[in-house]
This record gives structure tokens, C-alpha cells and sequence, in this order.
């Protein structure tokens, strides 16, 4: 009777709930439903609403969220007619086919109210959502994509190949900014989830190092390759929202709403607590990168057997059904001896001998030359070399694999591979002096010719075969345009973001 009871009372509580959850999906059947059939006798049937309407949602989060600003009617006609003519192959997109679009996707100005019945008080009800909002500014209309619509269309997608920590502190952004704190809150507890879900995976990855270095070794290659590429984007969102909290403290505060100000006090602890795990995390997975390497080489000198086990080998030999295998090891025994052995009769030979009565002259000292020998000088030019050459193929492997890296994106990778103390290496700097040196580089032309201290070093440290994997790589340098202020006990490598590499398109 009791579990009958718990029941019942899950589903009558828990739905009002579930319900809110839901409605974030409803407007997309709305508008997907006999999108095209009743348009100009439907000549458009053949278009996916569906696709159309995550596609507008898609830019309007481009828009407001990374380029932070609003978007106008003409911006979002100059993309719809775009897409059209690109995937639907279009030749002649009418203006009132982009109008009719944008009317379903804002359902003319209207919520979307998908009616509902509460269990609980015994009533029908209205659930209300908005995918985009409109602002009046300057007699101009100005649109921007709702929490709801964020929150829906991040919904729709597995993230795989993004941070899942950074798209839900986009939402967490949108949300403070419309002072939805309670909300806030949940999207921080998310945020928390998966910063722990990321710490367990790196102990699991720890413990297989330990049982199995090679199997341990592919997965800490895939734990780094999901988690540090995003390290340096997440902290900055994390800055961002914090300088946000902030704000919205300041302004609550002055107001009389005791409620807000418990929620955004709540909602700071929380989020300061989540940077320290975050940090916490940051240090740990580097951490995990060096045990890794020392886990590697002891296995690598434990492997190297001071014993042959012919059994072994003979066993092999079978199963590969491979005799050819056994000539390695018969042949050197086959060969003729190289060294002899001193026989025991010619000792008494050698103590019984006399040496020679001749006089001897004065034997002189002759200095050799050390053909090996190098100045100071020579010792840091190829210790500087060495750097350089480290730091120029770090570079040209997060380009392939990124075709774009900013300055401080370069700079959380170094730290995240060799730790806090690169920041002391005055090579880094050196080298970033010198980078910056030249607008373009071309692998292939710094082979055929070097025309900088930087490129003389890469070719000269680098081995040539790895060299040759880039040939075809080339990049330039592009500097940003705004002005970077520095205050006197904050570190200059956390500000220097106006400078990206990007690679050439051939």
C-alpha cells in the first residue's frame, strides 16, 4: 500500500513539472505541422521546416550570444534567402516565403500555449514559450532568441565535438541577464554534474594507466583531446558570468526583493564553487599528462628483458607457422668467432719473458684537440634552438587539427602540457617576439629557404621527416585591433587576446 501511495504521489507532484519541462519542445511540432501544405497551394511543400527552423534559431544564437547583439528583419531575410538557395537549390526565393517562415518561427508575435491539465489543483492550464523575443529601438525592430529557444535547441544535440560545460554557461549567461536566478541555479548544479562526471573519468583513466600503461595511455589521449582543447574557453565564460553575477548582486541589492537577493546570493557561492573544481580540474588533468609520460617510460625500461626465453620464441614460430623465424637466432652461432680467448699456457710465457734492453726515449704528451668541446655560447644557442623548435611544432599541430588558434588558447595549451613553469622560460617570450617577426610562414618555403632567426632554428631542430608531414601547411598572423590594459598585479599572458594565427586557405 505504501509503494502504491509513493506511486501515485510521484505522478500527481512531479507532473505540473514535467509538463514545463516538455514545453520547450511544443512550439517545434507547431510549427513543423503542415508547414508548407496551405502556402500558395503549397508550390513550397518540398521545403523541411524542421531544418529551416533550427537553422534561424542556430544564427540568431550566433547573433546574440557570441557577437553579442540584436538581430533586424533585413539580417535575418539576407540569411533565410541564403540557406534556401544553398540547400534547397532555389533559384528565386520570394519575400514572402521568408515572411511567412519567420511568422511560424515567432508564431506571429504570439506565445505558443500548449494547454495542459494539473492533477494536483484539478485544473486545465496554459503553458506559455517564446523562441524569439522583439525589442522597439531607435523606431527600429530588434530580435533575440529566448532562454527557451537556447535551451531547446542545445536540446536537440548530443554534444560531442563542444564543450558541454561551455554551451550550458551560454545558457547560464542568457538567464542571468533575464534575472531568472532560480533557473540560474539548476544550470549551475549541471555545470557542477559535469565538472565531477569529468574528475571521475580522469580517476577511472588513472586507474587504467596503472593496470594497463598502453590501453591507459589511448585513453588519457582521449580524455586530453576532450577536455584541454576547451580548458581556456570554459575559464572565460566562467570570468564572464561572474563579472554578470556581480552586476546583478549590485542591482538587487538596491532593491527591496528579499527573495532575488537570497537566489543570487546562493547562486554566487555556487558558481564560485564550481570555478574551484573547475581550476582543481584544470591542474589535475595536467597532472595526469606527466604521470602519464613516467608511467610510459617505466614501462618501457621494464620491458627490456635481460633474458631470451627460446621457448617463447619457438612457440611463436609455430603458431605464425614461420621456421624462417628460428635462422635469426641459429645465424649468429654459425658465424665465425670474433674474439678469442687467452689460452692459460702462454701466462707463464708472458712472466718469464724479458723485456728489451733498449734504451727508450722521453715519451711526450700529445695534445688532441676535443672535437666535442662547445663555448657557453654554443650550449644556449642550441638549448634556445631546442625550445624553439618544441613551441614552433606545438603550434603547427593545433593548426591542423584547429585551422585557427588565438594567443591565449596557445598559451593554456603550453601550460596544460608543461605545466605553470613555462611561464618562466624566457623562451616563450623569445619565441613569441620572433613569431611575430613575420606576417606568413610556409612550411615548404622555410625548407627550401630560411629567411629568419625563428625558421633557422625550426629547420635546424626539427628533423626534416617531420617537417615534410606540414609541408603544405601555411599560416598568417593576425592581430586584433583593440587596446589591451594591463593593472599592475594581474598577469600579462592572461590578457594578451588579440593576436590569432590562422591558417592560409590554398
Amino acid at each position: 500500500m505504501a509503494e502504491e501511495y509513493v506511486l501515485i504521489d510521484d505522478i500527481i507532484k512531479n507532473h505540473n513539472e514535467r509538463i514545463l519541462s516538455l514545453r520547450k519542445f511544443y512550439p517545434f511540432f507547431v510549427i513543423t505541422d503542415n508547414a508548407f501544405t496551405q502556402f500558395r497551394g503549397g508550390e513550397f511543400k518540398d521545403l523541411d521546416m524542421g531544418y529551416i527552423a533550427l537553422a534561424v534559431l542556430r544564427f540568431f544564437i550566433n547573433e546574440n550570444s557570441f557577437n553579442d547583439k540584436p538581430v533586424s528583419y533585413k539580417e535575418y531575410e539576407r540569411f533565410t534567402k541564403k540557406l534556401l538557395q544553398r540547400d534547397f537549390d532555389l533559384e528565386d526565393v520570394p519575400e514572402e516565403l521568408t515572411r511567412y517562415i519567420f511568422d511560424k518561427i515567432r508564431n506571429s508575435g504570439r506565445a505558443f500555449e500548449m494547454p495542459f491539465y494539473d492533477p494536483e489543483i484539478k485544473q486545465s492550464k496554459l503553458a506559455r514559450v517564446r523562441l524569439i523575443d522583439s525589442t522597439v529601438k531607435e523606431e527600429d525592430v530588434l530580435y533575440t532568441i529566448t532562454k527557451e529557444g537556447i535551451e531547446f535547441y542545445l536540446s536537440t544535440k548530443e554534444v560531442k565535438d563542444e564543450s558541454t560545460i561551455s554551451v550550458d554557461q551560454l545558457l547560464l549567461e542568457k538567464m542571468i541577464r533575464s534575472e531568472n536566478f532560480r533557473g540560474s541555479i539548476d544550470v549551475i548544479e549541471r555545470i557542477n554534474i559535469e565538472v565531477k562526471a569529468l574528475e571521475k573519468h580522469r580517476q577511472e583513466v588513472m586507474k587504467l594507466l596503472l593496470s594497463d600503461v598502453h590501453a591507459g595511455a589511448e585513453a588519457v589521449d582521449a580524455y586530453m583531446d576532450r577536455t584541454t582543447v576547451w580548458f581556456a574557453e570554459e575559464r572565460k565564460s566562467f570570468a564572464k558570468n561572474r563579472e554578470l553575477l556581480d552586476k546583478a548582486a549590485k542591482r538587487v541589492g538596491t532593491s527591496d526583493d528579499s527573495k532575488a537577493a537570497r537566489d543570487v546570493m546562493q547562486l554566487q557561492t555556487m558558481l564560485k564553487q564550481t570555478i574551484e573544481n573547475h581550476s582543481a580540474l584544470i591542474a589535475a588533468t595536467a597532472e595526469l599528462s606527466r604521470f602519464s609520460d613516467e608511467m610510459i617510460i617505466r614501462s618501457r625500461t621494464r620491458s627490456l628483458k635481460n633474458a631470451f626465453d627460446y621457448k617463447a620464441l619457438l612457440s611463436r614460430a609455430i603458431t605464425s607457422d614461420r621456421p624462417d623465424i628460428l635462422g635469426m637466432v641459429v645465424m649468429p652461432f654459425m658465424q665465425p668467432r670474433r674474439y678469442k680467448s687467452l689460452p692459460v699456457s702462454i701466462i707463464d710465457s708472458v712472466a718469464m719473458s724479458h723485456s728489451g734492453d733498449g734504451l727508450k726515449g722521453e715519451e711526450k704528451d700529445v695534445l688532441k684537440a676535443d672535437l666535442n668541446f662547445k663555448y657557453p655560447d654554443e650550449l644556449l644557442s642550441e638549448s634556445v634552438g631546442q625550445n624553439f623548435a618544441k613551441l614552433f611544432y606545438e603550434l603547427l599541430m593545433r593548426l591542423v587539427r584547429w585551422k585557427k588558434v588565438t594567443l591565449s588558447e596557445y598559451l593554456a595549451i603550453l601550460e596544460v602540457k608543461f605545466g605553470k613553469d613555462v611561464y618562466k622560460n624566457r623562451d616563450l617570450y623569445a619565441f613569441l617576439v620572433h613569431l611575430a617577426g613575420k606576417e606568413e610562414y610556409s612550411v615548404a618555403e622555410m625548407l627550401d629557404e630560411r629567411e629568419t632567426f625563428l625558421e633557422e632554428m625550426v629547420v635546424n631542430y626539427i628533423s626534416q621527416d617531420t617537417l615534410m608531414q606540414y609541408k603544405d601547411l601555411a599560416f598568417n598572423i593576425v592581430y586584433g585591433t583593440e587596446e589591451v590594459e594591463v593593472g599592475q598585479e594581474e598577469s600579462p599572458l592572461g590578457e594578451l587576446v588579440d593576436f590569432s594565427i590562422v591558417t592560409k586557405e590554398n
